[in-house]
């Protein structure tokens, strides 16, 4: 199932991907009202999506629709860094060390945004990309196995870890740079785990104005998916609707040489075999159009 959010003139609605049509889940809202309802609600929620989804007589062309992020702002949106070998090597040529465990952040919750939503810039000069794959958490996860893991996942989205490399390292903990608002693209919808034969066999990609600067797969992960479930949740309960996302490959902008950093009018996209691609163009700061208007 492909589970996502769309706007029905200014309200968001919740709906499932058929083919080419988006189809409303008519009066299921007031049962399951939002998605992170229906991550905590397991495999009878997702009977009634089905249901509802079948009865509907509301449809949609996706390409007439304007998809929102496919779940609503979540509890958390966690992040590991230098999770594939490669990314980790370009990393150490920068002089960024390899971690001794596992290096998990915070992506802000305010930064998420569409999948085809404007990426602003802000203050940062040097704007970066990075494709990463999703995980929605469906039932809550403390002190789960890795063996366990599994049965704690909802669904697999595509990420655009957006980052302001300048500020990246104002902090230890990367927060700063990877929470500009609008800097987290995620979606274009939500493919639920039983559609996900294995989600470690996944080839990811990236491309700026249709150059390729990513190509990799989830099976080159130093920590895979169970492994980081597990790690998280002896710290803390992963609620239902936590997002995770699992690292990125080589080939981000600030290891090339020279560095090739976003600027306005650049389209990004960020593509995940079976689960679908983001799309989202680099608009002018914000902060240089008021600078603009007040002159």
């Amino acid at each position: 199932m492909r589970l996502l959010r769309f706007d029905d003139e200014g309200r968001a609605r919740l709906g499932v991907l058929r083919g080419d049509d988006i189809v409303g889940l008519d009066g299921l809202e007031t049962v399951y009202p939002t998605v992170q309802s229906i991550a905590a609600g397991g495999p009878r929620a997702l009977e009634r999506v089905d249901e509802a989804a079948d009865r509907a007589v509301t449809t949609l062309p996706l390409h007439r629709a304007r998809l929102l992020p496919p779940i609503e702002r979540p509890g958390k949106y966690l992040a590991i860094g230098m999770n594939y070998k490669k990314h980790v090597e370009e990393s150490e040529r920068l002089g960024v060390p390899a971690p001794k465990q596992q290096l998990w952040f915070n992506k802000q919750t305010t930064c998420v945004s569409g999948p085809f939503d404007a990426i602003d810039p802000g203050v940062t000069e040097k704007l970066d990309y990075e494709v990463e794959l999703g995980v929605v958490i469906g039932a809550p996860a403390k002190h789960v196995s890795e063996t366990d893991a599994p049965l704690h996942v909802f669904g697999y989205f595509v990420v655009n870890d957006v980052s302001a490399r300048d500020w990246q390292f104002h902090s230890p903990t990367f927060t700063m740079g990877k929470s500009f608002d609008t800097h987290g693209p995620i979606g274009p919808w939500i493919v639920t785990a039983d559609e996900v034969k294995d989600p470690h066999a996944l080839g990811l990609r990236c491309f700026v104005n249709g150059h390729l600067r990513q190509a990799s797969d989830t099976s080159q992960m130093i920590f895979n998916i169970w492994e980081q479930i597990a790690y998280l949740s002896t710290a803390f309960t992963l609620e239902s609707g936590d997002l995770i996302a699992t690292g990125t490959p080589e080939g981000v902008g600030v290891g090339m040489q020279p560095p090739s950093f976003l600027k306005p009018g650049d389209v990004v996209r960020c593509e995940i075999d079976g689960l679908g691609a983001l799309e989202n163009t680099v608009a002018e700061s914000s902060l240089a159009a008021m600078a603009s208007r007040r002159g």
